[in-house]
């Protein structure tokens, strides 16, 4: 059996190893160790490891485990879809909004952003195709429609935009869906040259999103093994009915 240190260590080797293999620095690539439905005692595991990014993509979630690990230097980034009534609350961790796809949501995030005297920081995230209740499932802004929201964003005061974010169809090779997300990230960042980020690349396909110029991969099962499945009718870490399905990273 591998332990925590063997599979942070051979992530950080893939992420190395792609970086070179696309012509760029290593460095250039942040990793993100995507814990939902893991403990805060596994959080804290791997954080003594030096990792110190960690993704949730539910709210509840977020706020326990940023509580409970208050005491480390974390960095905490939400992942998962966002309702605008947890907006709030989510803001006040201080997280990184990785699943901005809709005005409204923007408007919510950045209300919260002015309340609490610091910009939220986000990504606009990308549809990029799929089955239909795959593309309901993760959500996304249509392409279309991804530089005008991304100016919106940019507009906002409450709001900081780092860039774009999308997570590659299941029924695709993700090599072309990256390359779509690339091309339009290289149009918003024409427009807003501060949102030079790129959110893209989960266990599966880090690879090819660092050779399309991800310049973050969130990654969970790789780093942290198979996901305990949940009863029916609670979550393995806060005991509360489970959300809409997850995507696997």
């Amino acid at each position: 059996m591998t332990t925590p240190a063997d599979r942070l260590r051979a992530v950080r080797e893939r992420i190395a190893a792609a970086a070179r293999a696309a012509g760029r620095d290593p460095a250039s690539v942040a990793l993100v160790a995507v814990s939902k439905t893991r403990t805060a005692g596994d959080v804290r595991e791997l954080a003594a490891l030096g990792q110190a990014a960690f993704g949730e993509n539910r709210a509840q979630e977020l706020t326990a485990k940023a509580a409970d690990l208050a005491d480390l230097p974390l960095e905490w980034h939400f992942v998962g879809q966002l309702q605008r009534n947890k907006a709030a609350v989510v803001a006040r961790t201080g997280a990184v909004v990785h699943s901005v796809d809709r005005l409204p949501l923007a408007r919510a995030l950045a209300r919260a952003g002015e309340e609490a005297g610091r910009p939220v920081e986000v990504f606009v995230q990308v549809d990029l195709g799929g089955a239909p209740g795959e593309i309901a499932e993760r959500g996304g802004a249509a392409p279309d429609d991804v530089p005008a929201l991304a100016d919106a964003v940019a507009g906002l005061p409450g709001l900081r935009l780092r860039g774009l974010m999308a997570v590659a169809p299941r029924d695709e090779e993700p090599g072309p869906a990256f390359a779509r997300l690339a091309a339009l990230a290289d149009r918003v960042r024409a427009d807003h040259p501060g949102a030079a980020e790129l959110s893209a690349g989960m266990s599966g396909d880090l690879e090819e999103a660092i050779a399309a110029g991800a310049t973050l991969v969130r990654v969970g099962t790789a780093l942290f093994g198979p996901r305990p499945i949940p009863s029916p009718a609670v979550t393995p870490v806060t005991g509360v009915p489970p959300g809409t399905p997850e995507e696997v990273v």
